[in-house]
């Protein structure tokens, strides 16, 4: 005992040496160099300047934390927007992405695969029915923090049956009728995103065209479904930036009832002009703070996504793809932290998140896999050409697809040409059946154009690699997918 207390003893000393060189301790007059400047003391008390230069220094630090925590939530704010105001569509009807060119507003939508998406708010309608029709269809109705409140199709509780869900409100009073699924959502509006997931692409649409949203009110008698396709009209999904970008938070504050977890937050938030039951006027001070804080969050935001620092978030040893989809659970939840870093990297590049996104059953659901690097870990460049192989048998029970995207916009590349193949498409395969894809401004092999697709000089992508019913070969890591290689450096 005490030859083990004499060594306690002595480690508890060599501990306090070394933390006691970074102690600093406030001079009762004086100034302490910091990262943002020099802080005067007299007598204990900060100067008028320093309590000025510390106040900024506050707000715009609690300002860039806000606008990574609300990323989820501006992207469907502005999903929604755009939907109502630039796409026509009114608050209970969906529209309905069905090519590549409707999608070019999604972020990392995939160009292949029928979409329908609607954005309804309760507040003047009463709970509603979400009527999803029976056939292969995989998605869910989400609150407007992107979480959950059902899986529907395949993955929903009526595994592609058909069902209708009754959506309640934050206030609405418990119903319960039967022959509905209910669920209730703690913001006013809700997300139905839904695709079609079959191999029959014209069926899928049907599918999506027959979806229906409508007022519980108006269940003996539902309207017929009138969705609307965007067309050529020019519009995005992404959050907004500059002082839109906390236009749009205010008002989600307005709306909504606060959350006990983000109780802290929306009062970091008051000092910065957002604030429940007041309009959002900030002041010059506000607005410079604010506006510096969206670009430098953006920026965080960029490399939490591009630069993923969690443990586990390759899927191969020594490859480069990534899961772009890291949540352990679609409420955002771990027993002891909220996983804001995991949500702000695929929210600022994605939308949504269902359990059938997760990909955890085999068979079924949606693995998501991303590249922003080359085989050499370099930044993958619109003005180079690199190549994939794809090996022989991937491990899908339904089809796989790679889409290219834009690194600012997150949004398909748009070159004028086709941004995604899928094993769905007319690609020439080598004989082991693999598959090699090309990527460059031009196309780099005499017939093989089909299996190339057209990058941007002097922008950036990234890419994703979807895995339609992922089956057991890619949940035990015996398939591997190829890194993207440089060619002809």
């Amino acid at each position: 005992m005490p030859v083990h207390f004499k060594v306690s003893s002595a480690v508890l000393v060599s501990l306090l040496a070394t933390t006691s060189v970074y102690a600093q301790n406030l001079p009762t007059t004086g100034s302490v160099d910091t990262r943002f400047g020099k802080l005067e003391l007299v007598n204990g008390f900060p100067t008028d300047e320093t309590v000025r230069k510390v106040y900024d220094e506050m707000d715009y630090q609690r300002a860039v934390q806000a606008y990574l925590w609300a990323l989820p939530l501006m992207a469907m704010f502005e999903w929604q927007r755009q939907s109502h105001e630039t796409l026509g569509a009114g608050n209970l009807e969906y529209v309905d992405y069905f090519d590549f060119k409707d999608k070019l507003g999604i972020l990392t939508a995939n160009a292949t695969t029928p979409y329908a998406q609607a954005f309804p708010n309760m507040k003047d309608t009463g709970p509603l029915v979400v009527e999803i029709p029976p056939g292969p269809t995989a998605g869910g109705i989400l609150d407007f923090w992107q979480r959950p409140l059902t899986d529907t199709g395949q993955t929903g509780p009526e595994k592609g049956a058909g069902a209708k869900f009754l959506v309640l409100g934050p206030d609405h009073p418990d119903i319960k009728p039967e022959g509905f699924i209910v669920v209730r959502s703690p913001t006013w509006s809700i997300w139905s995103g839904q695709r079609g997931v079959g191999d029959d692409v014209e069926k899928a649409k049907a599918l999506m065209a027959s979806l229906k949203i409508y007022p519980y009110s108006q269940k003996d008698n539902p309207p017929q479904p009138k969705p609307v396709r965007p067309g050529d009209k020019k519009w995005s999904a992404a959050q907004p930036r500059g002082l839109d970008y906390w236009a749009g938070v205010a008002k989600m504050v307005n709306e909504n009832p606060p959350l006990e977890r983000d109780r802290l937050m929306l009062a970091m938030l008051k000092p910065l002009g957002i604030e429940k039951g007041k309009p959002f006027n900030p002041d010059e001070r506000q607005k410079k703070i604010l506006t510096e804080a969206a670009l430098v969050g953006e920026v965080m935001a960029r490399a939490n996504s591009y630069a993923k620092r969690f443990d586990g978030s390759t899927v191969w040893p020594g490859k480069k793809w990534e899961f772009s989809l890291f949540l352990q659970n679609v409420t955002q939840e771990v027993p002891n932290y909220t996983q804001l870093d995991e949500r702000g990297s695929w929210f600022y590049e994605a939308v949504g998140v269902t359990e059938g996104m997760l990909g955890r059953t085999v068979g079924f659901g949606q693995v998501y896999l991303e590249a922003q690097k080359d085989k050499e870990g370099n930044w993958l460049d619109g003005a180079k050409t690199y190549k994939l192989t794809v090996p022989p048998n991937a491990p899908v029970a339904q089809f796989w697809s790679f889409s290219v995207y834009d690194n600012e916009t997150r949004c398909l590349i748009d070159t004028g040409s086709y941004p995604d193949r899928s094993s769905r498409d007319e690609i020439a395969k080598n004989p082991d059946g693999s598959v090699d894809l090309y990527f460059g401004p031009r196309p780099p092999v005499a017939g093989r154009e089909k299996n190339w697709i057209k990058t941007n000089p002097g922008k950036g992508w990234f890419t994703y690699f979807r895995l339609y019913g992922p089956t057991q070969p890619f949940f035990d890591r015996s398939w591997v997918l190829n890194d993207i290689e440089l060619m002809n450096p």
